[in-house]
């Protein structure tokens, strides 16, 4: 009788609720109530359970379309992020490289990039897909409008990762073309191998890889590996910029040159909006808050993101600290460093966020600062020039966040977020007392798959771009920078500056005052 009489109440308040929004009638409010106790109570309880059902969908539909716009505001960490690790010269055209990553990107995907990754996929039964056959310029009807837009800001974010690794060297239209291709193919591609659910990496399929499939709830591996892999392949094929590793001449340098930031400011900007932007990114991808379950995973995916970028700003910043120490006996705290620490954390928490204990996280994001620091002394070695790091914090750091997946994940995270503890981490899987290797050994098969995917694929597309003269701007436009070159001038309008000759006047006069009053006869 209890559920009962809370099932009514439920009942009348739905009724009054939707009455009321369609600003219906005192009369058509009681009507409503007359006819749904009228009913039969197996027949109120289907009606009541049919209104929650579509309450929880509309309630779904918006945390994909929030989580989908702070994930679209990363937009602007990687704007302000790219446009603060170069040189004031190109600072507009990186920032208009980063507004088509938008604009070229959102059309190839709306085109053919949500059809690769999703289109034409079932309930998991069917046979595994390359990739996706249907739904091309979203044609077969609509809905699931917010998914499209929950993607379309994970494709936007990918093309974002490779801007600042080629900035300052690249044609525009050699960007717009790869651009629209990675996100209109190459990323499709991945995406529909690990979240179709009929993927060969896929997890939800009826029948995964080794009986488990690979674990990557947010993109480590499609998003960033992708990204970083691509940013790797360009820059070799690309070259590094005049003065960096070679000189104008195409000498080799004894040392590397040193090519600052212009804005540390942007860059700290940048670190925290791509930080602000991982709330939709990690805890959105569970796609669903409309039950208890769903809402635990989020939470989860939320506490393991914080404690991810944490460890991984301390652990960059005080190792670099003590190794700079070590040798130059002086303490430094470097600012770039711990930004890259940062956000390398935020891409190796990303793959297991869901399923791993936060003191996992914890170790995670410390090893990510570790691998960074490693990545990008590696990369000054091999004369491979990437202004913002891209490579070392995404390829690097997600590499390590699908292999920290496969050894952390515990068997109870994994079946709360994903319905099956069969295969868990490797380190839990010895206190089974079985060592069983399943879940690790697919995420190398994973990093594998993503690696000779988009390496082979971009490599060949970069070579052709090479080869018909559109990648690389001329010698004199990286000399004199491209927002002259190409954009119509500099970002920042020095003519506004004080000429050297107004200044030296004004000097002059503040010396003269102090020793015979003030030249006008006014106080300041």
């Amino acid at each position: 009788m209890f559920q009962f009489s809370i099932i009514n109440k439920i009942g009348q308040s739905i009724f009054l609720i939707q009455s009321t929004s369609y600003r219906s009638s005192h009369k058509a409010i009681i009507q409503n109530h007359t006819r749904f106790f009228a009913l039969k109570p197996h027949h109120q309880r289907s009606l009541q359970a049919d209104y929650v059902n579509d309450l929880a969908a509309g309630v779904d539909a918006f945390f994909l379309l929030f989580a989908g716009a702070l994930v679209y505001f990363m937009q602007t960490g990687f704007a302000m992020l790219c446009a603060g690790s170069i040189r004031s010269k190109n600072v507009r055209n990186v920032l208009l490289w980063n507004l088509l990553d938008s604009c070229g990107g959102g059309l190839a995907f709306w085109a053919v990039g949500w059809a690769f990754a999703y289109g034409g996929q079932d309930d998991g039964s069917g046979p595994k897909t390359f990739i996706g056959n249907t739904d091309f310029f979203l044609m077969n009807g609509l809905p699931r409008m917010e998914e499209w837009f929950f993607q379309f800001a994970f494709a936007c974010a990918l093309s974002s990762i490779v801007a600042g690794t080629v900035a300052e060297r690249c044609k525009m239209t050699a960007y717009l073309f790869y651009s629209s291709f990675l996100v209109g193919f190459v990323y499709p591609v991945a995406a529909h191998a690990f979240w179709s659910t009929n993927g060969f990496l896929s997890n939800t399929t009826s029948q995964p890889l080794f009986g488990s499939g690979a674990i990557d709830l947010a993109g480590s591996g499609p998003v960033h590996m992708v990204g970083g892999v691509t940013a790797l392949v360009a820059a070799i094929i690309l070259g590094p910029r005049i003065g960096r590793f070679y000189d104008d001449e195409g000498n080799a340098l004894e040392e590397p040159g040193e090519i600052p930031p212009h804005s540390v400011t942007l860059q700290f900007l940048g670190t925290f909006a791509l930080w602000f932007g991982w709330y939709g990114f990690n805890p959105g991808s569970v796609l669903k808050i409309s039950s208890g379950n769903a809402g635990q995973i989020a939470a989860l995916a939320a506490v393991n993101t914080t404690l991810g970028a944490c460890a991984g700003a301390v652990s960059a910043m005080f190792t670099s600290t003590i190794v700079e120490r070590r040798q130059t006996g002086e303490w430094t705290y470097d600012p770039v460093y711990t930004c890259n620490g940062c956000l390398t954390g935020l891409v190796a928490i990303t793959a297991g966020c869901a399923t791993v204990e936060p003191w996992a996280a914890v170790v995670i994001g410390i090893v990510a600062g570790w691998l960074y620091l490693l990545g990008s002394h590696i990369l000054i070695k091999l004369r491979i020039d990437d202004a913002v790091d891209a490579i070392p914090v995404h390829m690097v750091g997600g590499a390590w966040g699908v292999i920290s997946t496969g050894l952390f994940t515990t068997a109870e995270l994994r079946k709360l977020a994903f319905g099956s503890d069969d295969h868990i981490g490797w380190f839990y899987e010895w206190g089974r007392g079985s060592g069983n290797f399943t879940l690790l050994g697919v995420q190398l098969i994973a990093i594998l798959f993503i690696v000779g995917w988009t390496g082979v694929v971009m490599g060949i597309y970069f070579l052709i771009m090479k080869k018909l003269g559109m990648l690389r701007m001329d010698k004199i436009e990286e000399l004199v920078g491209m927002d002259i070159s190409r954009h119509k001038g500099a970002a920042y309008n020095e003519n506004d500056n004080p000429r050297k000759e107004d200044i030296e006047e004004l000097m002059s006069s503040r010396h003269g005052s102090k020793h015979g009053g003030s030249q006008s006869g006014k106080t300041p």
